[in-house]
């Protein structure tokens, strides 16, 4: 299981969807994949054009730059009658594709990297999130002892699971500080983990909005910050690879104009919420994803984090997609060999 597996609302809105999955309708294609789902309400471009169904993993933070190209017509400007489909994590979205469920499929790269590493005929062609949705935050009563990576060495750390992405990321992290992972326990507390680091039941856990804020506020220290650029230079060596969009192998001649049209719109959607006042892009949300009155959060998260998180550029970064290649690698999570020339499309959108 990896980061965007995890529903949006588990992640960020601080607790369970009440209706969760249920009050969507499950799409029973072709391939049968299990755990696909539409979010209530509209989210196809209004005006008729060419129609293609594309699939992503439901983060909200994930979300952003597809609703906001949809809502503001940038698909319709294209020509393409798009719809979003919402699916129970990146590897539903990914399983969609593959199955031929959907057109496209928008998903963390490391869902890629790993679905193209045991076979799958895909390939990515444009990216809309170039940094992790984690932060390491220290618990309160060890800010006094917890000064970096190496003071880590003999405690307890919280992740969502083995093997995630934020357990990845956590790997790879210690072992450019120089510190031994293998002197450090892993506690698997799933995505909602403030509480735990709250009360000090972890040394530091690898967190998300908004438990980054409120353990700081609780008197956590952030350690480190993954989804602040200056904090991806300094311990990643720059952007790390993330949100992103797939296609068939097979179908790139025949998709090849629509990719196109599809990038272009997401660039320009990408190059209006940089600037675009965040009343505005919390309308492009559905209201299924901002439950329980989370929407002022939702306005403080995005104003925070959208300049760093989100390129101007749909094109590919290279070096910071083998940066992810290389974590995985060295946490031990990838073992097959990727050939990144060959997974990544950088001819649709040249840099």
């Amino acid at each position: 299981m990896r980061c965007c597996q995890e529903s949006k609302l588990d992640l960020y809105l601080g607790g369970p969807d009440p209706d969760g999955i249920s009050r969507r309708s499950l799409i029973k294609g072709a391939a049968g994949v299990a755990g696909l789902s539409m979010a209530a309400g509209a989210t196809s471009s209004r005006a008729q054009g060419t129609p293609i169904r594309l699939a992503f993993c439901s983060q909200l933070l994930c979300v952003v730059p597809y609703e906001v190209t949809r809502a503001e017509e940038f698909f319709a400007r294209e020509g393409l009658e798009v719809e979003l489909v919402y699916t129970r994590g990146g590897n539903a979205a990914m399983q969609a594709l593959v199955g031929g469920a959907v057109d496209y499929a928008a998903t963390s790269f490391d869902v890629a990297v790993q679905a193209f590493a045991n076979g799958a005929g895909i390939r990515r062609f444009a990216t809309t999130g170039r940094l992790p949705l984690f932060a390491l935050a220290v618990a309160p009563d060890q800010v006094e002892t917890i000064l970096s990576f190496k003071d880590l060495e003999g405690e307890t750390v919280g992740i969502s699971g083995l093997g995630n992405a934020d357990h990845t990321l956590m790997l790879f992290l210690l072992t450019q500080a120089g510190a031994d992972p293998s002197t450090i326990q892993f506690a698997a507390l799933g995505p909602n983990m403030f509480e735990a680091l709250r009360r000090g039941q972890v040394a530091a856990g690898m967190v998300q909005e908004p438990a980054l804020t409120l353990i700081a506020a609780a008197g956590g220290r952030i350690l480190f910050n993954a989804m602040e650029i200056e904090d991806a230079d300094r311990y990643l060596g720059g952007p790390y690879e993330f949100m992103g969009v797939a296609y068939r192998a097979e179908e790139r001649d025949e998709r090849l104009e629509e990719m196109q049209a599809v990038a272009r719109a997401l660039e320009t959607g990408l190059q209006f919420q940089r600037e675009a006042p965040v009343s505005r892009l919390r309308q492009a949300i559905p209201p299924e994803l901002l439950v329980g009155g989370e929407g002022a959060q939702f306005e403080k998260i995005i104003a925070q984090y959208r300049a760093s998180l989100y390129p101007e550029s749909v094109a590919i970064d290279v070096e910071a997609c083998q940066r992810v290649v290389d974590a995985l690698r060295s946490s031990g999570s990838l073992t097959a060999s990727v050939d990144l020339g060959v997974l990544l499309d950088t001819e649709v959108v040249p840099a």
